[in-house]
């Protein structure tokens, strides 16, 4: 490739970043949808609470399957047929959606939807990180992470409006955001430059500066395990969340998938915004300080017996937690060598898939020995110790 159409591929807001922001929204717009049609799915299937728990925790685990191989496949193959695979996995999952005639169909789409995604986020952090240099990365991540939060918006939303103001069933919401999925797998065709390592490496000279030379240090090990318990809360919460909306604080459907859908909208100003904040101020600052201020949030939209307090501070903790995005992914970029950038990226989401097929079995005990709310009380306490964690024991350059 010449060097004029290269640049022109790593410039912010540049194809290959509008495409990758792009797939990001409609790799994650199917992620929120399932636990925000819970309240229906329990009364369409009679589910109990674990069977609930079971939706949740079977998709999570196929995806945790199969990161290690998402890795090795991204480092392999290259980030563009990865990024192919993984549209057409997800668009399996959402035609699956839309026929499932009971749980064991359903458990089946959400699987393909899950690892989808375990395919798509190494592929695609690997092509936007090598895209930019360390001074602009955490920018780039930030809108591509936006996309993401995006689509996990829209998910519930679109739930809201068609299922809600339309009359539409909810298969149908699957079935209709299969049309721009085949559309993103259009534009990713198209990409004509595929970066395969860092942009401030020239040919001839070694890695960057500050960059690491093993994937498995003691540093990325330990931003793993934070990035597990962060999981392990959030999971929990999820999974019940709707349900007690529903069915303890009398919300309908319509209005708690827009309150569920609107914390990750939050994300659209949030991630960008964190991106450029992280880049002035370093990445590991800008984590410690939202998140503070994120988890406060959380536990005072529970505390608070208003539901209009609830939806204003999860709405903050929505957008504090996601200031962070961008953060993270540079951090992850940073303690991985390019050459294994997929498997870096790879194991960053691991723990997410692990926990999250673990979590929601945890929180459906809880629920039924200490009922639901107590789930939330458990989550405040898994995201401070992960706070701590991180603090006190990863240290990055």
């Amino acid at each position: 490739m010449g060097e004029p159409k290269k640049d022109g591929y790593r410039g912010i807001l540049s194809y290959g970043l509008i495409v990758m922001t792009l797939t990001h929204t409609l790799t994650h717009v199917f992620q929120q949808m399932h636990p925000a049609l819970y309240p229906v799915l329990k009364a369409e299937f009679a589910l109990t609470n674990q069977q609930v728990g079971l939706i949740s925790s079977i998709p999570s685990l196929a995806a945790a399957v199969l990161s290690i191989p998402a890795g090795m496949a991204t480092d392999k193959l290259g980030t563009k047929k990865v990024i192919l695979f993984s549209n057409v996995v997800a668009a399996a999952g959402a035609l699956t959606a839309g026929f499932a005639q009971n749980q064991w169909m359903f458990i089946l789409a959400v699987s393909f939807i899950f690892v989808s995604t375990t395919f798509y986020h190494p592929a695609s952090y690997s092509f936007t990180s090598f895209l930019f240099e360390h001074k602009d990365r955490s920018k780039a991540l930030g809108i591509h992470g936006a996309g993401g939060t995006l689509g996990m918006a829209l998910g519930p939303i679109s739930i809201s409006v068609l299922v809600g103001l339309l009359a539409f069933g909810w298969r149908q919401v699957y079935l209709v955001w299969m049309i721009p999925l085949v559309i993103s797998v259009l534009m990713v065709y198209f990409i004509k430059y595929v970066p395969t390592q860092d942009a401030e490496v020239k040919p001839g000279e070694g890695k960057p500066t500050g960059q690491a030379e093993k994937l498995l240090s003691a540093n990325l090990l330990l931003f793993l395990v934070f990035g597990a318990l962060r999981t392990v809360a959030a999971s929990m919460t999820i999974t019940f969340l709707s349900l007690w909306l529903v069915n303890t604080r009398g919300v309908d459907l319509a209005l708690a998938s827009l309150v569920f859908g609107a914390s990750s909208l939050m994300g659209i100003v949030a991630a960008p915004i964190g991106g450029v904040f992280a880049s002035r101020y370093g990445e590991k600052r800008w984590i410690v300080y939202t998140l503070v201020v994120a988890y406060a949030c959380f536990a005072l939209a529970f505390l608070i017996p208003s539901i209009w307090a609830f939806a204003v501070f999860y709405l903050g903790y929505g957008f504090f937690n996601l200031l962070g995005m961008a953060a993270n992914s540079a951090i992850t970029a940073k303690l991985s060598p390019s050459r294994q950038r997929g498997m870096g990226f790879a194991l960053y989401f691991l723990p997410g898939s692990i926990m999250g097929a673990f979590a929601p079995m945890i929180a459906a005990f809880i629920a039924d020995s200490f009922g639901i709310f107590n789930v939330f009380m458990a989550s405040v306490g898994v995201f401070a110790l992960a706070w701590a964690l991180f603090r006190f024991g990863v240290k990055v350059d």
